[in-house]
């Protein structure tokens, strides 16, 4: 009798204990719960309210259906002509480039002595931490088109050109610099990830490898390096389409227009930007930005598919 009263009483405070940890962990998680709500669900939801009106921010939102869609895809040609091309160009070379640069990186530093690393990846990390436009003034100065300017000095000095170049206001240069500087400062929370993978490897996984007839280390990046760290990698991956997908900025923070010279470094941020905030047409640059939305999502579900580790 007295063996089933105490085992009552072990379950009865086993509940009680389960019931103030979910108490304690819902207290917790609570306030991000809220921000996240706040900052992110609503926004959403407004965001996709507002593309199916017109709306100026002055008057109330007049819903007009699907014209915003299908303005986007028939009647406005800078869109399609300029705009997604640029796009698709940029994140072509600015995504890829840096997150294989970044698995690069994170993978030789993973081959030297602490000390030496931890100085190293400071200095690589360090440019993501400075906000786009204060990292364009760096940038500026350098591609300056005066005589001035750091690059022309130097072209300049070594008779390779007769006069100064107008980098971030020629066509022909500005999305090359937009890449660069994008690339430059895309060594962030992904590349932090992806050197903690790298390090979180098991070292006899590497012996066993060898013992098994792995010859060069190319072979160890490709058949236990990666392998062992496809969660880092997927990390990455997402971390680096949302980065570039919202990096359009550096564009108008380069040349200092919006739109940018003949478009030459026109995004679908910067063209969610001059509709919105130039030209205060918000249900259509909500429509755009959904737009956006859907192509980082499914850009994302493919990473997913491609990274996910599989049982």
């Amino acid at each position: 009798m007295g063996g089933i009263i105490e085992k009552r009483s072990k379950k009865k405070r086993r509940k009680k204990f389960n019931k103030e940890q979910e108490v304690l962990g819902t207290a917790f998680i609570l306030p991000y719960a809220l921000a996240f709500f706040a900052f992110i669900v609503i926004p959403v939801f407004m965001g996709m309210f507002l593309s199916f009106t017109s709306f100026n921010l002055i008057e109330k939102p007049v819903f007009n259906g699907l014209n915003n869609y299908v303005d986007l895809l028939t009647v406005d040609e800078k869109f399609m002509q300029k705009v997604v091309p640029n796009t698709i160009l940029f994140a072509f070379f600015a995504g890829p480039v840096g997150y294989a640069l970044s698995f690069f990186l994170a993978w030789l530093l993973a081959q030297i002595p602490r000390r030496s690393r931890t100085v190293l990846a400071l200095a690589i990390y360090s440019p993501s931490m400075t906000a786009g436009v204060a990292m364009s003034v760096m940038w500026k100065i350098i591609f300056s088109g005066d005589r001035s300017g750091y690059m022309n000095s130097i072209l300049l000095k070594l008779g390779l050109i007769s006069q100064p170049i107008q980098w971030l206001t020629d066509p022909k240069y500005l999305m090359p610099i937009m890449i660069i500087v994008t690339i430059w400062g895309s060594m962030g929370i992904g590349f932090l990830a992806m050197l903690a993978g790298v390090l979180n490897i098991n070292p006899e996984l590497y012996e066993a490898a060898y013992m098994d007839g792995m010859k060069n280390k190319f072979q160890e990046i490709i058949y236990v390096t990666v392998p062992s760290m496809k969660p880092q990698m997927l990390f990455g991956a997402v971390m680096s389409i949302v980065g570039t997908f919202n990096a359009g900025a550096i564009g108008v923070a380069l040349s200092g227009t919006n739109p940018t010279p003949q478009d030459a470094g026109q995004l679908i941020v910067t063209h969610i930007d001059d509709f919105g905030f130039n030209r205060f047409e918000m249900g259509y640059a909500a429509a755009i930005s959904v737009v956006l939305l859907i192509m980082v999502f499914l850009l994302g579900k493919l990473a997913k598919r491609l990274f996910q580790e599989r049982d």
